[in-house]
């Protein structure tokens, strides 16, 4: 009986570690991408990610909420840095210039984030984020994810069209693996990540043999501060600072998930605790170049799935991924797997998080004035995330990169009007035709 269980254990440690590896690696290399970083240094920032990664899980596991969640780099704050690094010519400014503003601004927000879990703050928020506010948070960063994996799964070419082959490549990956998913039930269907991943990276290497990034043979650079060296440029400052604050939100809704999973009552003391580790971890993230940490409310679907809800095996995993990241072939080695791949694999998870946007407005009544309190924001956050950045030319430079983000704008929105507006007796008196 012993052995039969330890083998479970070891079985549920690697599922974990799969889980965990499909929804990190992308993001260094996508980020690293986006500010033209030499591969040596992206190989860095991997090996980084997947070590400061594995601690994450293990603190939060263990000593922050104590639930088996993904602590992992926020889709909120990817999309963020991938849009400045992208817009960087458009702000009229170099990598270096937009990477060091969003490492003061991370670093800043971390001394205040700490300090919001030292002094008990945490009702202060709690008034801020509603469960309304956490809705529109979660449909907006739902929408933020999938475009930049759908943009991801197209190779463009140096003339600016798509790169058919490969791009219908991505098209076929994202049909398997959803078929995976559906088909495959709670056997192979749990894995559908993993072996997307696998498959598809071993198709590819096959199909596109001379379109492979080539492993640095000239060792890892390591480096602090590889997006650049912390400045005071306050528009790109103010914008990382406010956008690492709302991972709060996402902190929040994270851990009341994984409470309604294990049918408990969440303390305080866990939101307390989880923060304090999380403003930790920005003040790691921003030296080492790496997205800032937080919860991942896609956890939740991994735990009913797979019905893994014990913390030992997550925190086995967590120990795995560290290790995966101290051994140096094996960050040069996954610094190879291409974009597209990856982008197109993740495009299919994150659909799952759409379920979740719509789960958190259960219960709740919207009628044609009310509905106003989810639609404004999500519309008016949604078609700010689909306008050009350079549009924006006219707007003072110290606002564009705010201005510029349909989730941040989204999330503001939707905070204005849980304040100002009575939604209650609004839906009240309509009940009763007043």
């Amino acid at each position: 009986m012993a052995k039969q269980r330890t083998a479970v254990t070891l079985l549920s440690s690697f599922q974990w570690l799969f889980f965990i590896f499909a929804n990190t690696v992308v993001v260094p290399i996508s980020v690293g991408a986006a500010f033209q970083l030499p591969a040596e240094t992206i190989e860095m920032t991997i090996r980084c990610s997947f070590i400061i990664t594995g601690i994450a899980c293990i603190l939060q596991a263990w000593i922050g909420h104590r639930y088996p969640l993904l602590d992992s780099h926020s889709g909120l704050m990817w999309g963020l840095i991938l849009n400045m690094g992208i817009s960087a010519s458009a702000l009229g400014m170099d990598f270096a210039t937009v990477g060091g503003g969003i490492a003061t601004g991370i670093l800043l927000a971390g001394a205040v984030t700490v300090l919001i879990a030292a002094f008990n703050l945490i009702s202060i928020i709690q008034k801020i984020i509603t469960p309304m506010v956490m809705s529109v948070y979660i449909f907006l960063l739902t929408f933020q994810l999938v475009f930049i994996f759908f943009k991801g799964m197209f190779k463009v070419t140096e003339s600016g069209t798509i790169d058919l082959p490969v791009s219908l490549f991505s098209i076929g990956v994202v049909i398997f693996v959803s078929l995976l998913r559906i088909k495959g039930g709670n056997g192979l269907g749990n894995f559908s990540i993993l072996i997307g991943i696998i498959v598809g990276w071993l198709l590819y290497r096959m199909i596109f043999p001379s379109d492979l990034p080539v492993e640095s043979s000239a060792g890892m650079a390591f480096t602090f501060f590889p997006f650049g060296t912390p400045n005071l440029e306050l528009g790109i400052i103010f914008v990382s600072f406010i956008a690492v604050l709302l991972n709060l939100t996402n902190t929040f809704t994270s851990i009341q998930a994984a409470a309604d999973v294990y049918k408990e009552k969440v303390e305080e003391n866990q939101y307390r605790r989880s923060i304090f580790i999380t403003g930790i971890f920005a003040f790691i993230s921003a030296i080492f170049g790496l997205v800032p940490y937080t919860p991942f409310t896609s956890t939740i679907g991994f735990l009913e799935s797979t019905k893994l809800l014990k913390r030992e095996p997550f925190i086995i995993s967590g120990f795995l991924f560290t290790l995966l990241g101290i051994i140096p072939s094996i960050g040069g080695f996954l610094g190879t797997m291409p974009l597209t791949v990856g982008n197109a694999v993740l495009f299919v998870a994150y659909l799952q998080l759409f379920g979740t946007a719509l789960n958190s407005l259960k219960g709740t009544f919207f009628n044609s004035e009310t509905i106003f309190r989810l639609a404004g924001p999500v519309l008016i956050g949604v078609s700010i995330m689909n306008i050009p950045p350079i549009l924006f030319g006219s707007v003072p430079v110290l606002l564009q990169p705010l201005i510029t983000n349909g989730l941040i704008m989204g999330v503001f929105i939707s905070i204005f009007l849980e304040k100002f507006i009575n939604w209650d007796k609004l839906t009240n008196k309509l009940e009763v035709g007043q």
